[in-house]
């Protein structure tokens, strides 16, 4: 149990009326005695002197000493000469609702997806970044941004994105946020000011970004996803003003979008005057084929292209970029502003750094490697615990999806999995139109192989006992 050492407690929110009938002492021991068992004043926890209380609240010392020794006789608190009278160590939440709850089971294996192995996360390299940017960048750098984000890191990821990814990124058209989300954010808000309505979505998407889009105030038209991606007889119907695609690893089917489909969808922007949103999030985890350039290096004028850091080094960096439009960037660089003033500049100087220093290619080829073997793992054990799930989107990225035969409910199989400790998610919460067919996305960046194994084989033991 963590003790709270706080050794001069002078304030506590506690609330007497000269107006309630009850005496004053009854009044503080009735608000004291609620907050214990209410858990507001955890086990241990210190309370005011007798005297700073009484000074808080307007009453007597001796009002509070009253209160402070009745309940310290309930075994609420305890008291002890030369020390602060402190919240006793049993006490606690009574009501019969919480005597009677039973405690969740221990989380043992958690399938989220999209988390990377933050254990990975190459901190000498990354120090030796942000000792460079500390000792070399120019002292202007640490004033506030123009909005765009800091020259040094837009030419890095310039470079690295038109190397990497094939993309015509110009640094002038690039702006930094802080991670997709707010980007993401940004994009909506100024597409909205600037006269859109409407935007078109994959059917199933994330969910996140179906809740920041509507909270712009932008209308989301659903476009069902098949398994070669978007589908484009059903996106001409949708009189959007743009569209949002994960065209590298469709999330969460995992399809990924072809060639000539890529060309289709940007002849669509084209004849509808239409922007396409690129999210490219964790394009450089391929696998099992060669990766596809991104759809902004067929028209720069037509896609704005969003990256980050969260799924290549760390969600908690909270960098991301934009490379958008030449008109759109003044606007968005006003949002970014708005919204924060610039993301922080040590760190952008230090991930300029890491890119250049050609840190984040050696990392990427290591995390490779690693993901690789934990997907394998995940597909074999898959393939030989539960056959009867159908696996796509293995291609690349941190999660596949494993499609459930229709005797299994998909809310049911996820509840089940709760009860014996284990975390799976399912489709239905990434669907705009309710309904479908049921399906589990497992993440595997998080979990060593062999916690990937056993949690697979617990799986099975949950499905089979549920058969019977």
């Amino acid at each position: 149990m963590t003790r709270i050492r706080t050794t001069s407690v002078d304030h506590l929110l506690v609330e007497v009326s000269r107006g309630d009938p009850a005496p004053m002492h009854a009044q503080l021991e009735r608000e004291l005695r609620a907050a214990v068992r209410s858990g507001r004043l955890g086990p241990d926890t210190a309370l005011p002197s007798t005297r700073s209380l009484a000074d808080q609240l307007g009453l007597s010392r001796g009002v509070v000493v009253e209160a402070y020794e009745q309940l310290v006789a309930e075994g609420y608190l305890i008291g002890r000469r030369g020390s602060a009278t402190r919240v006793a160590r049993r006490a606690g939440p009574t009501t019969a609702a919480v005597r009677q709850a039973t405690p969740a089971p221990p989380i043992r294996f958690d399938f989220r997806p999209g988390r990377p192995d933050v254990t990975q996360f190459p901190r000498a390299a990354w120090l030796r970044s942000v000792r460079r940017a500390l000792n070399e960048a120019p002292a202007d750098r640490l004033g506030y941004s123009d909005g765009r984000g800091l020259v040094e890191l837009r030419e890095a990821l310039a470079a690295y994105m038109n190397r990497v990814r094939g993309t015509a990124a110009d640094p002038e058209r690039i702006v930094i946020s802080s991670g997709y989300s707010q980007g993401l954010a940004l994009v909506s808000k100024v597409l909205r000011a600037r006269g859109a309505r409407r935007m078109a979505m994959e059917e199933p998407s994330y969910e996140g970004a179906r809740e920041t889009v509507r909270a712009a105030g932008l209308q989301i038209v659903p476009v069902s996803v098949d398994e070669d991606g978007l589908r484009f007889d059903e996106l001409e119907q949708t009189q959007a003003d743009a569209v949002l695609v994960t065209p590298a690893h469709q999330y969460p089917t995992g399809a990924v979008l072809p060639s000539q489909c890529r060309a289709s969808l940007v002849a669509w922007a084209e004849r509808h005057d239409a922007l396409i949103i690129e999210d490219d999030y964790d394009a450089e985890y391929r696998y099992d084929r060669e990766p596809i350039g991104a759809i902004q290096g067929l028209a720069p004028h037509r896609v704005i292209y969003a990256g980050s850091a969260s799924k290549t080094l760390a969600p908690g960096l909270r960098l991301g970029w934009l490379a958008v439009p030449a008109e759109l960037v003044d606007p968005l660089a006003a949002a970014k502003l708005a919204a924060d003033h610039g993301s922080p500049a040590i760190e952008q100087l230090a991930f300029a750094d890491f890119i250049s220093q050609g840190e984040l290619d050696r990392h990427l080829r290591r995390m490779r490697l690693i993901y690789r073997e934990r997907r394998d793992a995940l597909v074999a054990a898959l393939a030989e615990q539960l056959p009867a799930l159908r696996i796509t989107g293995t291609a690349a990225g941190l999660h596949l999806l494993a499609w459930l035969p229709a005797e299994l409910d998909e809310a049911a199989v996820i509840g089940r999995a709760a009860d014996d400790g284990m975390l799976l998610y399912g489709m239905e919460s990434h669907r705009i139109r309710p309904g479908g067919p049921g399906g589990l996305i497992f993440g595997y960046g998080n979990l060593l192989e062999h916690e990937i194994v056993e949690g697979v084989a617990l799986l099975a033991s949950i499905i089979g006992r549920a058969g019977r």
